[in-house]
């Protein structure tokens, strides 16, 4: 038995380790068992190139936990270590057992998806055991070793009576540490760091009912049975993930069935996946799933998941994937992100900018060809996806410039064009006298209705673009498209929006017309609403409520964040009163001299003008109805 300190170069690491190294405690099981695959997979390799004469078998990585006795077992039949071995690996933290095997086998190595980037995994053991213990024999015929440390500096190693190949780590659990020997705390660590590493992890036995062949040995009691109950392992991981396949290996159900897997909450079908498969200039495979999203832009539950060599690692991706697309969901496995030593925080990194730029070229890609392979159901699932591409045309200056090929705006007809398309559709009818090329749109299709319908009915096109980010999306695209403008439509009347040569003359004099004005303006309340009088077709509306695009737009820019001017978000909300000179009810206004009388048909005609824009609420709306009763008496 030999004795003998810890090589380190502070006197004492393990309080820093406990402090300082990890955040999370419970990532001790993880480390650990990242190096049990690690020494599985490079027993696998050196056994394929001929270095290691013995059989790799089906080995696996078992945890056990010994409640009494308060240990926790991690063992691995992998290539364990001599005595020697000990010695240099755990005992002088500065080699990186994993390091200095990947630079012997470096080119061989290259696809063994060996984890070790951290010598330091081992040590921290220490966050939640007062005392480790390690048994291992090396796949070479040397005697078994057993270290054991307390967490002092101090070591014991001594050979050990072990015969099988591979290392029993003991953990003997601490005090401030017991809830780490709950069977049910550890099947969740398990399940969340674990869950697809590529050697099998048993934890337990399940039983099973398998189905009894004929003429086989059975206990009298079960003769009559068809089926008899089996102990098995417990597995608790998939070795062989979806995201570790090739795209021909697998079939839509796979990928659906993955994305239940990744997901178990989840319910709803994902609409479609993307799969990521690159190496070079970096290393990096994944499956990225569009789910269904609403227009609220809810707060996720189920994120991306980030993997290295199928160890979890975090589901915060910011930085990895650009941000508009931390809305899907899926997978992203790469050894190439550079991370802190606990796994947990992402290193700046040019290669994490390449990466980022890579997975918004390939979506878009994707997004390219869904929409010229089918259309139709590209179309289907716009409503679904659309707040997402808008986000990435707004954020991503290489995203915006492919989207052209397959952002598609809708009418409220249902009609889905391209911006193209909609640029030829439209030239005709709703280019106005300078030039202009006039899109209309909606942001609500039952809110503004009745000015839908008057658009239509000059046989214009009117877009439902109602994403909460709309008003940010159509200030670049007209930035970009001179001669282009969107409004919405119920920011003026439609002769105004679109103004032709045509102009309607007014029955109504100068005098008349500033008459009537004067007497608009003593009744309509000032601070709301801007009284404008306007010759229009006598068939016309009389009263019509505008808001002006520009304030509209500026307000609603402030409110979503990221532009509009500064504090127009909390503005009160100012609209246009657009009287139509040649209505009846104009003349009737004019013409009458009872003051009361007038003042009623002002306030009759303002309140109809503000149910149509779903103005008319509370007190007012009560006032409005028990008036209209008494007119109607």
């Amino acid at each position: 038995m030999t004795t003998g300190k810890i090589n380190v170069s502070v006197e004492n690491i393990f309080p820093l380790i406990k402090k300082f190294l990890y955040s999370d405690h419970e990532i001790f099981l993880r480390e650990l068992i990242s190096n049990g695959t690690d020494a599985t997979l490079k027993l696998k390799h050196l056994t394929s190139i001929g270095e290691a004469k013995v059989e790799y078998g089906n080995p696996i990585i078992e945890v056990k936990i010994d409640k009494e006795g308060k240990k926790l077992h991690i063992i691995d039949q992998g290539l364990g270590m001599t005595a020697d071995e000990v010695e240099k690996y755990i005992n002088q933290v500065a080699f990186s057992g994993a390091e200095e095997f990947l630079d012997k086998y470096k080119d061989s190595a290259k696809d063994s998806g060996i984890i070790g980037h951290f010598g330091l995994g081992f040590y921290s053991a220490f966050m939640v055991a007062e005392k480790v213990e390690i048994i291992t024999k090396s796949f070479k015929d040397e005697p078994a070793a057993h270290w054991t440390c307390d967490g002092s500096p101090e070591f014991t190693l001594e050979p050990a009576d072990k015969t099988t190949r591979g290392t029993e780590i003991i953990l003997h659990i601490a005090e401030d540490s017991l809830e780490f020997l709950e069977d049910a705390k550890i099947n969740q660590l398990l399940n969340k760091y674990n869950k697809f590493m590529p050697i099998p992890i048993k934890f337990g036995t399940k039983t099973e009912k398998i189905e009894q062949k004929k003429g086989e040995e059975v206990a009298p009691e079960d003769k009559e049975e068809t089926f008899k109950t089996v102990e098995i392992d417990n597995i608790i991981n998939n070795p062989n993930p979806a995201w570790t396949k090739l795209p021909t290996e697998l079939s839509d159900e796979d990928y659906k069935n993955f994305y239940h897997e990744l997901y178990p909450m989840q319910f709803e079908e994902p609409l479609f996946h993307i799969h990521l498969n690159v190496d070079y200039p970096f290393n990096l495979t994944g499956i990225l799933y569009f789910p269904k999203l609403g227009s609220d832009l809810q707060i996720q539950k189920d994120k991306i998941q980030l993997y290295q060599n199928q160890v979890y690692v975090t589901d915060n991706v910011e930085g990895i994937v650009p941000e508009f697309l931390t809305m899907l969901k899926g997978v992203i496995d790469s050894p190439d992100i550079p991370l802190n030593v606990s796994r947990s925080g992402l290193q700046a990194d040019a290669a994490v900018k390449k990466i980022s730029n890579y997975i918004t070229r390939k979506v878009a890609d994707k997004l390219k060809s869904l929409f010229n392979e089918n259309r139709e159901d590209f179309e289907k699932k716009w409503n679904d996806i659309k707040i997402v591409l808008e986000y990435g045309m707004l954020s991503e200056d290489k995203f915006y410039e492919k989207s052209g090929a397959f952002v598609l705006y809708p009418t409220v007809d249902d009609k889905f064009y391209t911006l193209e398309e909609l640029k030829e559709k439209l030239a005709a009818n709703q280019t106005d006298k300078d030039g202009k090329l006039v899109v209309l749109y909606a942001g609500n299709k039952e809110a503004q209705h009745s000015y839908i319908e008057i658009a239509k009915e000059k046989g214009y096109e009117v877009l439902l673009l109602d994403s909460p980010i709309i008003s940010h999306l159509i200030q670049k695209i007209e930035g970009d498209n001179s001669g282009m403008t969107f409004v919405r439509v119920d920011s003026d009347h439609i002769d105004n929006l679109i103004k032709k040569e045509e102009t309607t003359i007014s029955k109504l004099s100068e005098e008349e017309q500033t008459n009537l004005k004067t007497v608009l303006e003593a009744i309509v309340p000032k601070q709301t609403y801007s009284v404008q009088l306007e010759a229009l077709d006598s068939n016309a509306s009389p009263f019509i409520i505008t808001q002006p695009e520009f304030m509209r737009r500026m307000k609603e820019m402030s409110q979503s964040g990221g532009g509009g001017m500064f504090g127009m978000g909390n503005m009160p909300e100012m609209y246009n009163l657009v009287v139509n000179t040649n209505s009846e009810l104009a003349t009737s206004i004019l013409n009458n001299k009872d003051k009361t009388a007038q003042e009623s048909l002002v306030k009759q005609a303002l309140d109809l003008a503000k149910l149509s824009q779903n103005l008319l609420k509370g007190e007012a709306l009560t006032a409005f109805v028990k008036r209209s009763f008494d007119m109607i008496k």
